[in-house]
């Protein structure tokens, strides 16, 4: 099973991206001690060195569901600021979410177009209705439509048909690629300060024992 966490600092200090990095390094080694693989599929860094803005990650094990689960909400890293000695503040949020997927692009094959001629009016119409050198086409998995009347050739018009239904689900995809970047730039807005589903802080430093 292979599951994706997208992990954002929202539009928050430095320090939200710093907590972003120190977040997704305990994210992996929690995983990797469960028998978990956590890969970084892409990520945007920060303003500082070693920090990201935002993660996206794949999960891929037997409990990968329940354990991206587990991480999914709002975050919180609790550790003084490495870049503002003068703040008092110690929470920083970070959301973790699924992504949302990415777009299908629509597969264009002619097989899957249905070719009708048909007769359509406007000047020049009545040679054309005679000879019914009109195209509709049908574009079955998609359901778009395109008549075609402008040559006086069957076969021309069949081209035209063909490469205006190739132009239109070429903007369709398109159109849901950029649905689906905007849904994932949403998850940066909807980060919930407060009340987090995890709390993590920095590993206490071990002192040496000196004999």
């Amino acid at each position: 099973m292979s599951v994706l966490l997208l992990l954002s600092a929202g539009r928050g200090p430095a320090e939200c991206a710093w907590a972003v990095a120190q977040l997704l390094h305990r994210l992996t080694g929690d995983g990797t001690r469960r028998g978990l693989t956590i890969d970084q599929v892409r990520v945007s860094p920060g303003e500082r060195p070693g920090t990201y803005r935002s993660a996206l990650i794949r999960i891929t094990g037997a409990d990968a569901d329940a354990f991206a689960a587990s991480w999914t909400g709002t975050l919180c890293w609790q550790a003084p600021s490495p870049y503002r000695a003068s703040t008092g503040r110690k929470n920083w949020y970070v959301t973790a979410q699924p992504p949302q997927p990415d777009a299908t692009p629509t597969t264009f094959a002619e097989a899957d177009v249905d070719i009708v001629a048909c007769r359509t009016g406007g000047p020049g119409g009545q040679h054309r209705n005679k000879a019914s050198t009109a195209v509709r086409a049908t574009h079955r998995p998609s359901g778009i439509v395109v008549v075609v009347d402008e040559e006086r050739q069957f076969s021309l018009n069949r081209r035209i048909a063909l490469h205006l239904l190739r132009q239109r689900i070429e903007h369709g995809d398109e159109a849901a690629r950029r649905a689906v970047t905007t849904a994932r730039w949403r998850v940066h807005d909807d980060l919930v300060r407060g009340d987090p589903v995890r709390v993590e802080r920095p590993e206490p430093q071990r002192t040496g024992r000196r004999g």
